[in-house]
């Protein structure tokens, strides 16, 4: 059986994303993260709270590895991030990343019927 340290850091790993990212996605440092994760600081009901709703992840699984990790389907913060880049950008290249969406949009159709 893995420990609590070692749940984090497999939600984590899944979610493929870095300390610096999934910290900010539960809105604390990345350093205090970083300690949780490593095992040097046990993490706070908060924090579990945090992951457990931003994640949708099973508050027991994290707690005691037992049940399943996720409550319902497993998030996808893909589009979280898609959208945080769209903010981000001009005009322009919002135009230009809605015309490359657009055209992957196709190659997935034309795969699907092929």
């Amino acid at each position: 059986m893995t420990n609590m340290h070692e749940r984090l850091k497999k939600i984590r790993k899944y979610l493929n994303l870095s300390i610096r990212e999934f910290s900010k996605e539960i809105y604390v440092s990345h350093s205090l993260y970083g300690q949780v994760e490593h095992g040097d600081r046990e993490p706070s009901d908060r924090i579990i709270q945090l992951i457990s709703s931003r994640f949708d992840i099973s508050k027991e699984w994290i707690m005691t590895g037992k049940g399943d990790m996720f409550s319902s389907e497993p998030p996808d913060i893909r589009l979280d991030r898609i959208l945080e880049i769209y903010k981000t950008i001009d005009g322009t290249l919002k135009d230009c990343l809605l015309e490359q969406s657009k055209l992957l949009l196709k190659i997935h159709k034309d795969r699907k019927r092929n």
